[in-house]
């Protein structure tokens, strides 16, 4: 192929993929459509046929709109700007709330047919938060390009775009976020913003040294570096932990026995397990 990227074509989605594409088809081929919902039509461009089989395009007019499309949460990302110059990290900011979960449940179940065989029904809820969907994340990894300003990439590219805002990012994390400021020329690198829920948010720039920070579940406190895992959303924690103690059948467990947590990290899952097991687990 080769002869298609950049160019523009009118295009229906039809379904939704992982990742918040919208799945179109072109004489007969599927194309992987950023910012279509589906039920739009929509002009796109393509951006990669190297593939035979499918394409990815993006967006760059939307023809006939879904009721369910809003004002990209984050302004500099929405589809009136060119593809290129919006960041990547809200792939649904331009699609309400409620029809966002009801998306993203319909991708999880078809995964799960698909690939696992497995027929269920799924449900995702709303955590606590605000109702536009924003202020929850409390890591954000930004970018500092050659000429030292600092920003997120690029949708699907490694190139730095300068932001005025982090939408989806908490309040305390949006207050030391440096955004519009400039490190030295040449200073290539990240900066990590981190906002735990026990003491104050810090950068980590670089490759810095690591120091110790606390997350606290419940009544529990976890001591982790701050540039290692954890659970980026804010009410993730609790929820995980709650999930866990009420999918477990406590007569079923051997608290003598190597019970194992798999998704290793900090420990939160064995910590929730052992709450509700007791110390002689």
């Amino acid at each position: 192929m080769g002869d298609m990227r950049g160019r523009e074509v009118e295009v229906e989605a039809t379904n939704i993929a992982h990742g918040g594409y919208g799945v179109a088809r072109l004489d007969g081929r599927v194309v992987f459509v950023a910012e279509a919902i589906p039920g739009e039509r929509v002009r796109a461009r393509i951006s990669d046929d190297r593939k035979d089989r499918f394409w990815w395009a993006d967006t760059v007019e939307v023809l006939e709109p879904s009721p369910y499309r809003r004002a990209h949460i984050w302004a500099e990302a929405d589809v009136s700007r060119a593809p290129e110059d919006r960041p990547g990290g809200a792939d649904f900011g331009h699609i309400v709330p409620e029809h966002q979960r009801a998306l993203k449940a319909h991708v999880l179940s078809d995964s799960l047919q698909r690939m696992a065989r497995i027929e269920r029904d799924v449900v995702v809820e709303a955590l606590d938060g605000p109702a536009d969907g924003g202020g929850w994340r409390t890591r954000e990894r930004l970018h500092v390009a050659s000429d030292g300003s600092i920003g997120p990439f690029a949708a699907r590219s490694h190139r730095v775009i300068e932001v005025e805002s982090l939408p989806l990012g908490v309040p305390e994390l949006r207050e030391v976020a440096p955004l519009g400021e400039r490190m030295p020329e040449h200073a290539s690198g990240t900066v990590e913003v981190v906002s735990p829920s026990v003491g104050s948010p810090r950068l980590i720039i670089g490759t810095q040294a690591p120091s110790v920070i606390r997350e606290r579940v419940g009544e529990r406190e976890f001591q982790l570096d701050d540039s290692g895992f954890w659970q980026v959303h804010r009410a993730a924690p609790e929820t995980l932990t709650r999930a866990v103690q009420e999918a477990v059948d406590p007569e079923r467990i051997d608290p003598k026995a190597a019970n194992l947590d798999l998704y290793g990290g900090v420990g939160l899952l064995a910590a929730a397990l052992g709450e509700l097991m007791g110390p002689g687990m």
